[in-house]
């Protein structure tokens, strides 16, 4: 493993209209790896997210990017230093065609031969959006509006890719497709955090984890480490 991280949180705390959503929390990401982020709704794990593409604010602690201090970047900063954020709900522009969706994806690059072989790379990656590309995202399935969202996230060339929720609301059969799309995108470089409802499908996946209650990460390491707890297992893994 790298010594220098590609990511790291330390001492992060974030409030929410008073209410302390992050309780001091320290994560590290070495470039490379799938870590995963667990806990139960309301932990945290979407603030964390939230926290480091910077779209939330701060109450203290910093956040390093590859040993930078970004604590006080602007998103479309982050975004242009190479982080990319796949948010929960997928958040894909519904009346804008999946084209356009991906060429957004790009907005804070200027190299239109770039862009335009990047969006024929996804085409490939992704099929499905390549049959679908002048239609309305609105009209896709959940599974490639997802496919679209991680599509689209991949347009700013990211190093991190932070994927929130991915599986939620989609059957079992895509899930798994979703998966294997996490894996592929592992053996091209792209290091990524992942939050996942499915916590079993989730450490399976990931080299490491972390295990966030109540704004606090009570457990963290390698994953087939916490797949075996017994704690995880009895809180999360059923």
């Amino acid at each position: 493993m790298p010594d220098l991280p590609l990511l790291e949180l330390q001492r992060l705390s974030v409030n929410y209209a008073g209410i302390q959503a992050l309780q001091a929390i320290d994560l590290v990401i070495y470039p490379g790896e799938v870590v995963t982020l667990i806990g139960a709704n309301g932990a945290g794990k979407s603030t964390t997210l939230r926290a480091i593409s910077r779209v939330v604010s701060l109450r203290d602690g910093q956040i390093f990017y590859e040993g930078k201090n970004i604590s006080r970047q602007r998103p479309h900063d982050v975004v242009k230093l190479g982080i990319a954020h796949s948010p929960e709900g997928r958040r894909i522009l519904a009346r804008q065609t999946v084209l356009d969706n991906l060429e957004l994806g790009a907005y804070t690059r200027a190299d239109r031969l770039g862009i335009k072989s990047d969006i024929e790379q996804q085409f490939l990656a992704f099929p499905r959006l390549a049959e679908r590309k002048h239609q309305q995202a609105g009209t896709l399935s959940g599974g490639e509006q997802q496919m679209l969202a991680i599509a689209r996230a991949l347009m700013s060339r990211p190093k991190l890719l932070l994927l929130d929720e991915p599986s939620l609301g989609l059957a079992p059969t895509i899930v798994r497709e979703i998966f294997a799309i996490i894996q592929r995108l592992r053996t091209t470089g792209v290091t990524i955090l992942l939050v996942e409802q499915n916590a079993n499908l989730a450490l399976q996946s990931a080299d490491r984890g972390y295990v966030l209650e109540a704004g606090c990460i009570t457990l963290s390491g390698p994953a087939a480490q916490l797949l075996n707890d017994d704690r995880v297992r009895q809180a999360y893994l059923g």
